[in-house]
């Protein structure tokens, strides 16, 4: 038998995000490439200084859906593992979600760096409190 938790809808989103923004990486370096722009070589050993900002864009965003994500996808576990998933945390999480995927999309478009950084810093927040939430009920249950 197969036990779902609703915590596992947000946390399936956000590694489809991820996978889709995956997908940019290689259509921006293959477009690029065949304008002229960068070679092969250009990625021998990361990106070269001649690698392009719109080229270096969605790799930038991809390693940032690995990053601090990666505590959400734990917690999403943990909270499951210790039976903690309720409506503060499901709430928490789906802002997360919607936190960091509001982030991929100003980062991805129009690159303000004042919005990209309001949406960041609040999804740290609300990441912290999630973790802060569970730490409370494991030391209080």
């Amino acid at each position: 038998m197969h036990t779902y938790s609703p915590i596992f809808l947000p946390m399936a989103i956000l590694a489809l995000w991820t996978m889709q923004v995956l997908l940019l990486v290689p259509f921006a370096r293959f477009k690029a490439g065949r304008q002229g722009h960068i070679t092969a070589d250009d990625f021998r050993y990361g990106e070269s200084e001649r690698v392009p900002d719109a080229v270096r864009l969605p790799n930038r965003n991809f390693m940032n859906l690995l990053e601090v994500p990666v505590l959400f996808y734990v917690a999403g576990f943990t909270a499951f593992l210790s039976n903690n998933v309720d409506s503060l945390i499901m709430g928490l999480a789906w802002a997360f979600l919607a936190l960091r995927i509001g982030h991929s999309v100003v980062h991805l478009s129009y690159n303000n760096v004042m919005h990209r950084l309001a949406l960041f810093a609040i999804s740290n927040v609300v990441i912290s409190l999630i973790w802060w939430v569970l730490l409370y009920r494991m030391l209080t249950a």
